[in-house]
């Protein structure tokens, strides 16, 4: 079914789960069909296989409007709040469906370009919301990971374009992505963030190459991206010139708040079919009692992203206290699968079966829990300088 009443589920995201989670529940009697059954416990062998199945869930949610909400009228959404996201992921992973990997960086990259480019929004949303496309998020280079600061690949104006050279790093989901939302160096290179710009970057321009790059899973995850002199337009400039900081600590409110939640939703998912499996085994008292600790782990990482979420929806600005988010993140994230590692032991190393082989790739995601989007040491550096307020080491 369409929702019913979409001004009255724009005004109440309580009432827009209700339906929801009729909209995505299983039949209970072979009279009604099964719309989401073709992705509904599936798993994918590789990333290309997950992205495409995602695209087309999207585009099943779009084409009925669900995952319009939460987005504004003005860009093609039904109104709402970020609290209506944050209910779709969880009600898609309740009803044994999965958070659509492209929504991951849909959720960070959609906010700033709705914020400061509403017009390119309004162009380019509907057709990432639609399944159409996914974006890629252009930031690290090979000598600028977590130093943004650095940053090298240079925007030069000439005339109605930009002129983009360098190299992004790194590059999540870009192997397949139709653009690259980047950061760019338009000012000096003393300017540091204050010579920053961000612009969209369309994948089938002239000077764009794409290397992928696989992780210890298998999985091409990630990608090298190249630009050799590109003529990008200048409308593609999100906000003004040399003030893309200012979009991207916008952006980290999200990849902070969204994204924790969106991972959260998937990790309660992926504890319950452990908790299933790990009762019809043979399991020590130790690792009993790391089930309870993850179990408080995941429990803490959904109170404060709640938290945060309802902060960005009554308009409040996310400050550095978010990196707790992150941390707990990391912290759920390397539990949960090394919690996996040890209930299903010998079956987790040499299982080849499919519910094993996904146990193992996302093992190996894991591993970088603590270095993605900011490293773990970043993030306790900025909840010591900015919200504690602890003193700075003496130099020795």
């Amino acid at each position: 079914m369409t929702p019913r009443n979409p001004t009255e589920l724009a005004a109440d995201h309580r009432a827009f789960a209700g339906q929801l989670r009729a909209e995505l529940a299983a039949p209970e009697t072979s009279t009604y069909v099964d719309r989401y059954a073709q992705w509904r416990g599936v798993r994918y062998s590789t990333e290309e296989e997950q992205i495409a199945a995602d695209a087309q869930l999207l585009r099943a949610l779009y084409e009925r409007d669900w995952n319009r909400f939460g987005w504004p009228t003005e860009v093609g959404g039904l109104g709402g709040d970020v609290r209506h996201r944050a209910v779709l992921y969880e009600e898609l992973v309740a009803a044994g469906l999965t958070v659509p990997q492209p929504t991951l960086l849909l959720e960070t990259l959609g906010p700033p370009l709705v914020k400061f480019a509403p017009a390119l929004a309004a162009d380019l949303l509907p057709r990432a919301l639609a399944g159409e496309e996914w974006w890629g998020q252009g930031f690290s280079e090979p000598e600028a990971g977590s130093d943004l600061a650095s940053l090298r690949t240079r925007a030069v104006r000439d005339g109605d374009h930009y002129v983009v050279s360098g190299q992004k790093l790194w590059t999540s989901h870009g192997a397949g992505a139709a653009r690259y939302i980047c950061l760019v160096r338009t000012g000096s290179a003393e300017s540091r963030h204050r010579g920053l710009s961000m612009i969209v970057i369309d994948r089938d321009l002239p000077g764009v190459s794409v290397r992928p790059i696989a992780i210890a899973s298998g999985r091409n995850e990630l990608a090298e991206v190249f630009f050799d002199d590109v003529r990008v337009p200048a409308d593609h400039l999100i906000g003004e010139e040399n003030r893309g900081w200012q979009a991207a600590t916008y952006l980290l409110q999200f990849e902070r708040s969204v994204y924790a939640w969106q991972s959260s939703a998937t990790a309660f998912g992926r504890f319950r079919a452990l908790i299933d499996d790990a009762g019809r085994r043979s399991l020590t008292d130790g690792v009993v009692a790391r089930i309870g600790a993850l179990y408080a782990d995941l429990v803490t990482l959904r109170a404060r992203s709640a938290e945060t979420l309802r902060r960005l929806a009554d308009g409040a600005p996310v400050g550095p206290e978010a990196s707790v988010d992150k941390i707990a993140l990391a912290r759920v994230e390397i539990g949960l699968y090394d919690l996996a590692a040890d209930v299903y032991r010998d079956d987790f190393t040499f299982g080849d079966s499919p519910e094993m082989n996904e146990w193992r790739d996302e093992w190996w995601y894991s591993r970088s829990a603590t270095i993605l989007g900011g490293s773990a040491e970043v993030q306790r550096t900025i909840l010591a300088d900015h919200v504690l307020k602890l003193p700075k080491e003496a130099v020795r």
